[in-house]
């Protein structure tokens, strides 16, 4: 299904500020601007090129690929970000000249699992963890999406939508609570309209959707703008799941303030470098932890493990435990994997030296 409307049409209508333009980063700015380059965000990148807002419009401007950008993926501008343009001149369209520093970067693994991660957005200031009460609820996942969103940077509030097709939404909200310390429940439903006041109040600055598809985000995405911008789509009986109904990342200014990030729905979310946003997701593990007699404990069958006293009385649910080692372990696998691509360039430095200076000893040797 294809996207209802573009961020072109109705961007020029729109400023910078509107997109989260603010003094400090103008200040920070000020050395580009000097050099004649304008500031931009992105609302959609695309492979070679990207459509970003100015203070003109909307306008879409080259890319240009480098090494960078191929040995590091993070590296690539992605929507959310805070870019430099060089005004066309001689080129037929602007040209992005610099990515500014990001604040924040929800940074997933990369579906081919290899040591880089993949930037899903940029510069998010609350992720609306979208948690359906339409379908049974995967307590695993919710931790999964969590994870992510603590390390970003930014503050995660969990969405519970569809509250509507659930019995009981106190018992549901309750039970999500447990496993998602430090983060706000919501409970939303567009069909009667409940929690939406509260849920407007809870987003702030740029909002990122972020959930499985069937989750309802576009819906709640179409709530929040006011009108209906977003496409959505039937979710199957059978397993509650959606079509992917965003095909790509956008930014949408809200009525009320700040600028609404509407993503595809992600089928897989690997951990990237992950570890304090584990450590704020799993805070109870973490704070029973603390009084474990081995400051190395690794809750498996240490004596003394304060993790697994509190399973065997029941303060601690077994499954919380089991997702919180398997991300764990997931989590070391990606980090191990990003050293081993550190040491093979480090190796890749060594033997490129050495070939030089064996090149010209050969050199010194043929001249006398």
């Amino acid at each position: 299904m294809s996207h209802p409307s573009s961020s072109s049409s109705r961007a020029p209508s729109y400023s910078l500020a509107d997109y989260g333009w603010d003094e400090a980063r103008e200040r920070a700015f000020a050395p580009h601007r000097a050099a004649g380059l304008i500031p931009a965000r992105i609302v959609r990148a695309e492979r070679g090129q990207c459509e970003a807002v100015t203070d003109a419009g909307a306008v879409r401007a080259a890319v240009p690929g480098g090494a960078a950008d191929r040995a590091d993926p993070r590296a690539a501008p992605c929507t959310g970000d805070w870019v430099a343009l060089r005004p066309a001149g001689a080129e037929p369209m602007p040209t992005l000249h610099a990515v500014l520093e990001r604040r924040t970067a929800l940074v997933r693994s990369t579906a081919s699992r290899s040591s880089h991660g993949q930037v899903l957005a940029a510069n998010v200031d609350t992720v609306a963890v979208t948690v359906s009460l339409a379908a049974p609820l995967k307590h695993a996942r919710t931790e999964r999406m969590l994870a992510l969103a603590w390390e970003s940077g930014a503050r995660p509030v969990v969405v519970l939508t569809k509250a509507d097709a659930c019995a009981d939404t106190e018992r549901a909200a309750a039970e999500v609570a447990e496993v998602a310390p430090g983060a706000d429940v919501l409970v939303t439903s567009a069909v009667t309209g409940q929690g939406v006041d509260m849920l407007t109040a809870a987003l702030t600055g740029t909002v990122a959707l972020l959930g499985p598809s069937g989750a309802g985000k576009s819906t709640l995405g179409n709530q929040l703008l006011g009108e209906e911008l977003l496409a959505t789509g039937a979710v199957r009986e059978t397993d509650g799941k959606g079509r992917h109904t965003t095909a790509w990342r956008e930014l949408l200014p809200l009525p009320g303030g700040g600028v609404l990030l509407d993503a595809p729905g992600l089928r897989a979310i690997g951990l990237h470098d992950a570890k304090d946003g584990l450590e704020r997701t799993f805070a109870d593990v973490e704070r029973l932890a603390e009084h474990c007699r081995f400051a190395d404990c690794a809750h498996a069958s240490e004596p003394g493990c304060a993790v697994l006293a509190a399973v065997e009385t029941g303060e601690l649910p077994a499954r919380r435990l089991d997702s919180y080692r398997r991300l764990l372990r997931e989590n070391a696998h990606a980090a191990s994997r990003t050293d081993a691509r550190l040491r093979s360039g480090r190796e890749a430095a060594k033997k490129e030296i050495t070939r030089h200076l064996r090149a010209t000893y050969r050199f010194r040797g043929r001249q006398r």
